[in-house]
């Protein structure tokens, strides 16, 4: 990946609508060329998709929570990552180190919402022992852009 590939993920990832036309004007290119550099980066699986930033509060899910969650054995890991991916207001699930296993974040209506996902849902799977939930109180930065440096750095 070069400093033009990087030049168009950052425009990307703070513009997610910018036309060819733009895009290849802040990169110095011809609108084709641009286009073609931003397909190789979604062949390559570098570009993964394009999204709607949605305010969450604003479409009824106000609340945020972490949920550490400690399986019994590694053998009920498969069918715990199979049912994660079942449940709408789990947004990430990341494999952790330290006394957990698992670490995901929740978005959902409030707290009786939270109640449901925690005791029927995680609680209710087979292998899960235990869970350690954090609620959010207030969140002072969040963002899906990822730091490009150039290859001079």
């Amino acid at each position: 990946m070069d400093d033009l590939d990087k030049k168009a993920l950052s425009e990307l990832m703070a513009h997610g609508r910018i036309t060819w036309a733009e895009l290849a004007s802040r990169m110095d290119l011809s609108s084709p060329a641009a286009a073609d550099r931003v397909r190789r980066l979604e062949d390559k699986g570098i570009i993964k998709g394009y999204h709607a930033e949605i305010d969450p509060e604003k479409v009824g899910y106000g609340l945020t929570a972490f949920i550490f969650i400690t399986l019994e054995r590694p053998e009920h890991t498969a069918e715990f990552l199979h049912l994660i991916k079942e449940i709408p207001e789990i947004q990430e699930c990341h494999h952790i180190t330290g006394e957990d296993n698992y670490l995901v974040k929740v978005r959902c209506h409030g707290t009786r919402d939270l109640d449901r996902i925690i005791t029927t849902e995680l609680r209710g799977m087979h292998g899960v022992v235990k869970t350690k939930t954090v609620i959010v109180l207030d969140t002072q930065k969040e963002t899906t852009t990822v730091p490009l440096k150039s290859n001079d750095e």
